[in-house]
């Protein structure tokens, strides 16, 4: 028998106990793709992904009247990128595909059979968004990454609000994380952080890992105290052919007469421009630019991760005094990103001829979560709050 088929009585016995067996989501690991027990997760045929301790990554899926299977994911980037890998057909219809080394990171990825992308049947690890879904890689190293979530560090709290819009005339919802040891007769800064095109409220935490992330950092001192809200920043329907005209003047609208007010009213955060931060992946990006820079008397900070919009349209980077109105202007991308996606590298050369002080940085992969992950931990976060 192979050790990717288990007997269904011994599979549904072993279950009942508590276990690290791969992907059991009996307790939050860094690792849940490992095989430690050669247990099939709950209601899968095969056991898929298979992440080894060399980084090395086995796929499987059950297929047997499929003509050709396919890997495609964010793990190939550069040259690679949109490369399609093939599976080779086994014994009982069971596909197989071995790839790697891979670097430590989240991926994400679909398996195309016979010209149709799907999820991972096999894998629990799923990801779903303004978008159709897609199946989470976790490649893990030998110990928790700075991603990663750490059993022996003190935690934060993370609260979903929902509230009635008058911008939208409907209910929306928002994330706020609150720091360990938050203290609610303290004041604190306020970041917002936003996803992209096709992100929900829940984007950041649910993939980005942030809370993680903030966790991690907060325990070794590598950022200052705040609160960080994630606000659902779908305006109108992602594919509408007006959807920057619309957008982006609503979700203006939405911060100044929603989103804040209502952090402010229920949170103790400090109401001043330098305490105010906003940032985005993406779409988030661009939209953090067209608020943030035009409203310079409510943000002090503004991060753009992977976006950015013409100068023309935030008229206070050509002003003489813009370097005084702005507390920190951070633009960052990936050293993947190409033609439209690399609007963030235009900017920055922009700002640079304008002299506007601001500081770029390039990490991570392409335009996805591996590269504003690194956006956020290496440099935003660090230096936020702080004189530049």
């Amino acid at each position: 028998m192979k050790k990717y088929l288990v007997a269904p009585l011994l599979a549904c016995a072993l279950c009942c106990q508590p276990a690290k067996a791969q992907q059991s989501h009996v307790n939050i690991q860094f690792d849940p793709q490992r095989n430690t027990e050669n247990i099939l997760p709950f209601c899968a045929s095969v056991l898929s992904p298979e992440v080894h301790d060399d980084h090395t990554v086995t796929f499987r899926v059950k297929a047997p009247n499929a003509k050709e299977v396919l890997l495609n994911g964010t793990m190939f980037v550069g040259p690679d990128a949109r490369k399609k890998v093939p599976f080779i057909k086994g014994e009982e219809g069971i596909w197989e595909l071995t790839i790697g080394p891979l670097t430590p990171e989240i991926y994400f990825y679909y398996i195309d059979i016979d010209g149709v992308n799907n999820i991972d049947p096999n894998n629990t690890f799923v990801g779903h968004a303004c978008m159709p879904g897609f199946s989470q890689l976790i490649v893990h190293g030998d110990e928790p990454a700075w991603y990663d979530p750490k059993p022996n560090i003190p935690h934060g709290t993370l609260t979903t609000h929902y509230y009635y819009s008058e911008v939208t005339q409907g209910l929306r919802d928002m994330i706020v994380w609150t720091p360990a040891n938050f203290d609610p007769n303290k004041k604190y800064p306020v970041l917002y952080l936003m996803g992209g095109s096709g992100d929900l409220t829940e984007t950041w935490v649910m993939h980005g890992r942030a809370n993680w992330i903030l966790d991690n950092m907060l325990a070794e001192g590598l950022m200052e105290e705040m609160i960080v809200c994630f606000p659902n920043n779908q305006m109108v329907t992602r594919m509408h052919p007006q959807h920057t005209e619309l957008a982006f003047p609503l979700i203006e609208q939405e911060y100044l007469k929603s989103i804040i007010p209502f952090v402010e009213e229920h949170y103790p955060a400090i109401r001043d421009k330098h305490a105010r931060a906003i940032c985005g992946l993406s779409m988030g990006g661009r939209m953090s630019q067209y608020v943030g820079l035009r409203n310079a008397d409510v943000f002090g900070s503004v991060g753009l991760l992977s976006g950015a919009i013409a100068v023309e349209e935030t008229p206070l980077l050509t002003q003489p005094d813009a370097n005084e109105q702005i507390d920190y202007l951070f633009v960052g991308g990936g050293p993947y990103e190409r033609g439209t996606m690399a609007r963030h590298t235009r900017l920055h050369e922009e700002l640079d001829k304008l002299g506007v002080k601001h500081e770029y940085y390039e990490a991570g992969a392409a335009h996805d979560l591996c590269t504003w992950r690194h956006l956020l931990y290496d440099r935003f976060l660090r230096n936020l709050w702080k004189k530049q």
